[in-house]
């Protein structure tokens, strides 16, 4: 399953942080050095190539298996993406299924504990349901940017 190209900022930035981590390991890397290698990562010839196929805008895409982190119910969350499909043209119908339990349920007399959950999102990776106070149910990370 091929794996949507990320956009050319979340490419930039995981050049930095590969340089980052190389020069803090004492293995000296320049810019330059970094992106070619996101780019050989992302089977392009050269940094050139790769940043010709990339968008300016994130291309979100979500398929089984992905890892994933974000908040449901305004609970922290890690885990995976069990089941995904595409309903329209910008919207995603997920199963998600966290690492651990969390507790949905803000009420200290009693509680709800979920490990899976369905929700609809955009392309940003917001749900379309909110809660009373207009929070959405489920809000992803941008998993190309690591924020």
């Amino acid at each position: 399953m091929d794996i949507p190209l990320p956009s050319r900022d979340a490419l930039k930035a995981q050049a930095k942080r590969l340089r980052a981590g190389l020069n803090a390991a004492g293995t000296p890397c320049s810019h330059a050095q970094a992106l070619e290698t996101i780019a050989h990562q992302w089977g392009a010839r050269d940094w050139n190539t790769l940043s010709a196929r990339a968008k300016d805008t994130p291309q979100p895409g979500y398929h089984p298996g992905q890892r994933i982190s974000g908040r449901y119910l305004g609970q922290p969350f890690v885990g995976q993406i069990k089941a995904a499909s595409r309903v329209g043209s910008a919207r995603y119908r997920l199963t998600l299924r966290f690492d651990t339990k969390i507790d949905v349920v803000r009420s200290a007399l009693f509680s709800s504990w979920r490990q899976q959950v369905n929700c609809v999102v955009d392309g940003t990776g917001r749900s379309l349901r909110k809660t009373s106070d207009g929070v959405p149910h489920v809000v992803l990370d941008d998993a190309w940017s690591g924020g």
